[in-house]
């Protein structure tokens, strides 16, 4: 049976995930973390992509991208990809496929479900038990919202995120809030 085609549209938000290969380890110390960060930012001003929240866990990874120009998304997740791919057989001798079929992407339709989205992508180091406070954890975008940190790989920042509250610290509070729930 063929795959189903994806759907693409120019400006559209997408919910993207892929996962290790039997769920194994694709990310096995702060290094191989950082280095697939490294890729996304090398990668975003080649492609007309931009993130808006990310989450990489120990066997899988979640983004959040708005994708300017549709046919530029498989395009860019095929660069970073097969890039961290070639980055880890290299560095641990490894062979074969590391990511588990196809990545998924799931296109929201309703943008009004874009912050509950992120919501749901940055809770996934507390509800592994990874954390005990979202605080905790560095490989998500959770501290760019939460807390104002600088993140250049933010390059699409949500949009529902400046209806949370007036102020910066308002919003900030409430995002923390909201992610709490």
């Amino acid at each position: 049976m063929p795959r189903r085609p994806r759907i693409l549209i120019d400006e559209g938000y997408y919910h993207l995930l892929t996962r290790g290969n039997d769920k194994k380890i694709i990310f096995r110390n702060p290094q191989d973390y950082s280095y697939f960060l490294g890729i996304i930012g090398n990668y975003l001003p080649q492609f007309r992509i931009g993130l808006v929240h990310y989450c990489l866990m120990d066997n899988h990874i979640h983004l959040i991208v708005r994708a300017y120009k549709a046919e530029d998304l498989p395009k860019f997740m095929q660069r970073i990809l097969q890039v961290y791919a070639h980055y880890f057989r290299r560095n641990y001798d490894a062979v074969g496929f590391l990511f588990q079929n196809r990545y998924k992407s799931y296109l929201l339709e309703n943008i009004r479900y874009l912050l509950e989205c992120g919501r749901y992508i940055e809770r996934n180091p507390l509800r592994a038990g990874v954390v005990r406070t979202l605080e905790e954890y560095v490989w998500s975008s959770y501290a760019y919202y939460a807390r104002g940190q600088k993140n250049t790989l933010i390059t699409a920042a949500d949009p529902l995120y400046t209806e949370l509250g007036p102020s910066v610290q308002e919003r900030q509070k409430q995002y923390r809030d909201f992610l709490l729930q």
